[in-house]
């Protein structure tokens, strides 16, 4: 197999901050998308640079030691400019930190926080008088310590268009390649995810994702009817269609699903039949039509509306960059 030739990185500035006791996985993250050289993708990908208050040797946990290439003066210089998640949400952040974040803003910059990096935002300020999220561990903190910003706990991130702020650290990852989209257009990001192999928008918040009691036999048949779903996706189905196979009336079966997703059951249900049909997209030449009725949508209106909200993209966008655009393109 013939590898592609590297090419010097020539596209938009990226800096990462990194401080003693950090996770390396969410410096990970941001490597991983804006530090991974892709030759693949024929455009000009982004140049990174890892910074920290003091250029040099820097140690995180579990006793490894990274070295930053940059300082302060180079993180604000960067045109996008992230703060992963600080390593203690109840101290103040280095006065040194918040400078370069303001003069980093001042020069229009774009501000991005991973994770509890979200306090360091709202210490320079940038966050006041905004939405913005965080880890739901920490919502209630943000908001108590910085009165001044609108806390949404239940987002993955929220887009501030020049300040951008994720929740938990995974959900780092869903921001960082929701930039990607926002700087190359959708069929880039979307083959970064499937590089990735993730999905290339993920649906709901973080409220699935916050602890919960243990579940029981109730969940257990909200699980059963789920799979009955999948297995007939093609077929009309209803929440009291859902009820009746998980034998529990439909208010009982609304308040157990939520209980065990965090989402409604028609929300899930779009999801479920919009990725169904990512496959068809992928490997058939089958008409949008014909697929939008396959995966369950009443009409190819619906599923191309449903598809949009869901992947922040189109049916004819998806294919082209998956496949060959043929003759029987019809998104």
């Amino acid at each position: 197999m013939t590898s592609l030739p590297l090419r010097t990185p020539r596209g938009p500035r990226v800096s990462v901050l990194l401080y003693e006791g950090m996770s390396a996985f969410e410096l990970g993250i941001v490597t991983e998308v804006f530090g991974l050289p892709r030759p693949e993708l024929d455009v000009d990908w982004y140049q990174l640079a890892i910074c920290s208050e003091r250029p040099g040797p820097v140690p995180i946990v579990g006793g490894a030691t990274i070295h930053a290439n940059g300082g302060l003066d180079v993180l604000a210089s960067a045109q996008t400019v992230i703060v992963p998640g600080v390593s203690d949400v109840h101290a103040d952040c280095s006065p040194d930190v918040i400078a370069a974040l303001r003069l980093a803003r001042r020069r229009g910059s774009r501000v991005v926080s991973i994770c509890s990096g979200a306090f360091a935002l709202a210490a320079a300020g940038l966050l006041d008088g905004r939405r913005a999220t965080t880890h739901w561990q920490y919502a209630g903190l943000l908001a108590q310590r910085f009165p001044l910003v609108e806390v949404d706990a239940d987002v993955l991130y929220v887009d501030g268009a020049d300040v951008l702020t994720s929740a938990g650290s995974a959900a780092g990852l869903d921001l960082c390649l929701h930039l990607v989209r926002k700087d190359f257009g959708p069929t880039i990001a979307n083959a970064v995810a499937r590089r990735l192999v993730i999905a290339p928008h993920r649906e709901g918040g973080q409220a699935q994702f916050i602890e919960a009691p243990v579940v029981g036999e109730e969940d257990d048949r909200v699980t059963q009817s789920m799979q009955w779903a999948l297995a007939h996706l093609a077929e009309p189905i209803t929440v009291a269609s859902l009820a009746r196979h998980a034998h529990m009336s439909a208010r009982t079966y609304l308040r157990h699903f939520a209980r065990s997703t965090g989402s409604s059951p028609i929300r899930w249900l779009i999801t479920q039949r919009v990725h169904a049909s990512l496959s068809l997209l992928e490997k058939t030449d089958l008409p949008v039509e014909t697929i939008a009725a396959t995966v369950g949508f009443e009409s190819v209106v619906t599923y191309r509306h449903h598809f949009g909200r869901t992947t922040h993209t189109s049916p004819s966008a998806y294919r082209r960059a998956f496949r060959p655009v043929t003759a029987l393109e019809n998104a």
